[in-house]
Parts: structure tokens; sequence; C-alpha cells
């Protein structure tokens, strides 16, 4: 019950406003994190610790890398069907044909 709770007040942490009270927040959490005597939660309260300004660089930008992450499945959905492919020229080729949204429509 303990981790859920610790789970469920880091969700919390999102709606902050700005960054100096995400950080705030933030700050309290990995205090309460690494005192749970969990030691998975410990583990999660580190590697937020390792990425601590990446995560708070969100209340800058509010992006995330999402998009990223969807175009990488697609790249990599690619990758697994360019075997057999000749070279990487061809899986680069079929990349753009994918992702560019090239309009191959003749003129009229």
């Amino acid at each position: 019950m303990k981790a859920y709770n610790i789970k469920e007040s880091f969700e919390k942490f999102w709606e902050c406003k700005n960054r100096e009270e995400a950080e705030q927040y933030l700050k309290k959490w990995y205090f309460w994190a690494t005192h749970s005597r969990l030691e998975e939660v410990i583990e999660v309260a580190e590697t937020i610790k390792n990425h601590w300004n990446g995560i708070l660089n969100y209340f800058n930008s509010r992006i995330t890398n999402g998009i990223l992450e969807g175009m990488n499945s697609i790249v990599q959905l690619i990758k697994r069907n360019a075997r057999g492919f000749k070279n990487s020229r061809y899986f680069i080729n079929t990349i753009y044909l994918k992702k560019g949204k090239l309009d191959f429509k003749l003129p009229t």
C-alpha cells in the first residue's frame, strides 16, 4: 500500500504550475520515497534523481519525448520489415517514404 501511495503522489507532480513548485514537490517526494524502506521504490527515486534536471525541464517547455518515442517505434517496425534490403540507403529511403508524408500525385 505504501508503494502505491508513493506512485500515486508522483502522478500529482505533473500538476505543478511551474518549475519552482515542481522542484519543491519533487524534493519532498524524493525524501518520502528514499525513506520508505522499499527497495524498488528507492531504486526508482534514485533513477529520478539521476534525471532530475531533465524531468524539471518539462516545466520550461511543456514538451515530452512522446513524439520521438512514437517515431522511433515506427522506425523500428520498418527496420524489422527491412530484412533483406541491399544496403542502408534502401532502409533510409523507406523511412523517408513512411514518415516523410510525401505527396506522389501526378500533376493534372
